[in-house]
């Protein structure tokens, strides 16, 4: 289980990558312009709209196969937990006794006890 974990993990980062290399390849909106005026854009392999196309339709591809395995992740690693399941926060509050006297309580400090009252002062 733990090596589908790694794979899975492995093609996360790698989409991840794909995904900055692709956006960063990408013309703005903007460079539709220069395109019309001649910048060379439409004689590309894939024509003027083409690539544009292609990078989007690329980028679409990988940004689902990173969400996929963003999930198939977190499926996998929510069976499995490295402490019990009843040691929580919730737990721990309960089995805490409170302090003997009205004063706030001091984590790892003992209590004294209380001094006998003696008879000859009444």
């Amino acid at each position: 289980m733990q090596v589908f974990a790694n794979l899975v993990l492995i093609v996360q980062l790698l989409s991840a990558l794909v995904i900055i290399g692709l956006v960063l390849v990408q013309h703005g909106k903007g460079a539709d312009m220069g395109a019309s005026f001649g910048s060379g854009a439409s004689g590309s392999l894939f024509g003027a709209t083409g690539s544009a196309n292609f990078l989007s339709r690329s980028t679409a591809v990988a940004a689902t196969l990173f969400f996929g395995c963003t999930l198939g992740l977190a499926f996998l690693s929510n069976g499995r937990t490295s402490a019990p399941a009843v040691d929580n926060v919730l737990d721990r509050a309960a089995i805490v006794a409170p302090a003997a006297s009205g004063a706030a309580a001091i984590p790892g400090a003992v209590v004294a006890p209380a001094a006998p009252a003696s008879p000859a002062s009444h």
